[in-house]
């Protein structure tokens, strides 16, 4: 796992304002994305720059890598993520009599990318993206894992490209700016509230994301984008006994591929379904079984709009059951307030913050990475095999992102300028959103309405709201140096999961009703029968008190954020009781994430 970045001129020479700036410098901006190693490459037009998280191939795997023809630079390649079939990618390349220096995947990428071009990443199996450059036809070609798990953006610059792993290092560039205009103030405001992803957009004017599952190509004659993999229909044939095989057989070697490190690999255990089903298919091909979780008290407990059983006796049950050597991460509402853990989430994450989810959940992963470098989460399982409560047939009628209702924080606008409010006008953009959304996805003939509706929610959970959490995830896990790999994610299982029936999903009337049957005989019943509890929210009081006290003094003295809030509404929020109601608190945290995002990022503002 590592950060890449990289600019690319087609018109002979670097983009104009390279010589303004290092290359050095716009790759130590994602240092904390490889700790291990850094390294530059530069010649003419080009220039690529690497952070490396070393985890396999402990020596060999330094990039960038060059290969040469003729005593000239004939292509460069910079690589983040894994390749999980790379050893039968590099059985394949050496009968075609490419030569290996290395054992890792980084060599693998750009063997592959001699041999196949751009049709290279459709071989390539796990999470990652990479940037090729071939110096003599000035192309460069970005590309990007199925779902997504890995980011890539990049900023059109004149006559050339800039590109990086994260938008912090596009913008070191001193010829890309931050500037948030209106379409970036909507997906600032909708990927946190209530969570929706647009693809290929970013929060700044100008900066794109590459689409997960296309490849980008840049040239002096054109750019163009080829999507070579999306969720397309198929006919399932397996009766459910062979489907429910099928989906053990599939995980098992998701898991078992990505428990393959040269460092100490560990996993994430809730004691919910999805997680102690990676644990125990982890424990019987690992030798020892090391496991963590959060624990936020009995202020955790209780039900809320989410439904949400405390983690912690589901854990200590898994890991008896397991044998596993656990690590409790205990965490107190005070620490999850606090400012500076505020502030160094602000600094990760590209957008505003989930509060406390984020803030508890970089406490776990800072606690993971004393440890391991690597470690396997239940990413995906929910979207995939339908474990959310919305996912229902009254959700589906409403012809709106399914999650809204649970999720839903849309009546955070009034805090806003009301001049914004109007301008922003956030459920037009939420109903153009969903119908591209929903034109997306084709159906095969004969597809009932019933099965067409909840089809059509599950690609809507995978390509809006997932994105969501997998970018949560990586800007958290790799501010820390921390790999978190996700096997519900191999894109074998989700392509057959996805175009299951889905009675199949539901078969003994309850959620993710193929996953549980699918691992039914290696976990503990208890386990098996608990429903569906999301990742566990503080419930102390003195959470929202503290969020209070520290909104009240924002007030006070002032904010960056003023200019776009109603600060009559931010105040009349601070008098808000606590109750059943989400606002006040949700409220609250959009108020100091709003600050501290623009003073994080300081953009120019375009309104």
């Amino acid at each position: 796992m590592c950060g890449l970045v990289g600019f690319a001129g087609f018109a002979g020479c670097a983009p104009r304002g390279t010589e303004d700036t290092s290359l050095k410098e716009m790759t130590e901006t994602l240092a904390c994305r490889g700790p291990d190693a850094s390294m530059v490459w530069a010649e003419d037009a080009g220039g690529l720059g690497h952070t490396r998280l070393a985890t396999v191939d402990l020596v060999g795997g330094r990039q960038p890598l060059v290969l040469e023809r003729g005593g000239r630079t004939a292509l460069v390649v910079v690589f983040t993520g894994e390749v999980y079939n790379h050893a039968e990618l590099r059985t394949e390349l050496t009968a075609r009599g490419h030569r290996f220096r290395t054992r890792g995947d980084s060599e693998v990428v750009l063997r592959a990318v001699d041999a196949w071009g751009e049709l290279a990443a459709e071989r390539l199996e796990g999470m990652f993206a990479y940037a090729a450059w071939e110096p003599g036809p000035r192309r460069l070609t970005l590309v990007r894992d199925r779902l997504g798990v890995k980011p890539l953006c990049y900023a059109r610059v004149g006559d050339g490209v800039v590109f990086g792993s994260e938008p912090k290092a596009v913008l070191t560039h001193p010829a890309v700016s931050a500037r948030l205009d209106l379409d970036g103030m909507r997906e600032l405001l909708l990927s946190a509230h209530p969570m929706i992803k647009t693809p290929g957009r970013s929060v700044f004017a100008g900066l794109n994301e590459v689409i997960p599952g296309t490849v980008s190509v840049f040239t002096p004659e054109s750019a163009r984008t080829r999507r070579y993999w999306s969720l397309a229909p198929l006919e399932h044939r397996d009766d459910l006994p062979t489907t429910v095989a099928r989906v053990r057989t599939l995980l098992d070697g998701a898991v078992t591929r990505q428990l393959r490190a040269d460092v100490p690999v560990s996993v994430l255990l809730s004691g919910g379904l999805d997680s102690s089903a990676i644990a125990a298919l982890g424990r019987l091909t690992a030798g020892t079984l090391h496991t963590l979780s959060v624990d936020l008290g009995s202020r955790a407990s209780g039900q809320d709009a989410m439904g949400r059983d405390p983690d912690g006796p589901y854990a200590e049950l898994m890991v008896r059951h397991l044998g596993s050597s656990h690590r409790r991460v205990p965490l107190e509402a005070r620490d999850l307030a606090d400012p500076v853990w505020r502030a160094q989430v602000g600094r990760l994450r590209d957008g505003l913050t989930l509060g406390d989810f984020d803030t508890s959940l970089l406490q776990l992963f800072r606690a993971v990475r004393e440890h391991f470098p690597v470690t396997l989460a239940g990413d995906g399982a929910d979207e995939l095999f339908g474990g959310y409560r919305w996912f229902t047939h009254e959700a589906a009628a409403a012809e709106s992102f399914p999650w809204s209702a649970v999720l839903d924080r849309a009546d955070l606008t009034r805090l806003l300028e009301p001049a914004l409010a109007a301008a922003l006008d956030l459920p037009a953009h939420r109903a153009d959103l969903h119908s591209t959304a929903v034109a997306e996805l084709e159906h095969l003939p004969g597809t009932s309405p019933a099965e067409a509706v909840l089809r059509r929610d599950g690609h809507l959970n995978l390509t809006r709201f997932l994105p969501c959490l997998l970018d949560r995830a990586d800007r958290l896990s790799m501010g820390l140096g921390l790999e978190v790999r996700v096997p519900f994610l191999d894109h074998h299982l989700v392509e057959y999961v996805f175009n299951t029936p889905w009675e199949f999903k539901t078969f003994d009337g309850r959620e993710k009703s193929l996953l549980r049957a699918a691992v039914t005989d290696l976990l503990p019943e208890p386990v098996l029968a608990r429903r569906k509890s999301p990742y566990p929210m503080v419930r102390d009081p003195a959470y929202r008190t503290a969020l209070t006290q520290q909104v009240g003094r924002l007030l006070a003295d002032g904010s960056p954020a003023a200019d776009l809030l109603d600060t009559g509404a931010v105040r009349s929020l601070l008098l808000e009781p606590s109750g059943t109601d989400r606002f006040p608190r949700e409220g609250l945290e959009l108020v100091l994430d709003l600050d501290q995002w623009l003073r994080t990022h300081r953009p120019a503002l375009h309104l």
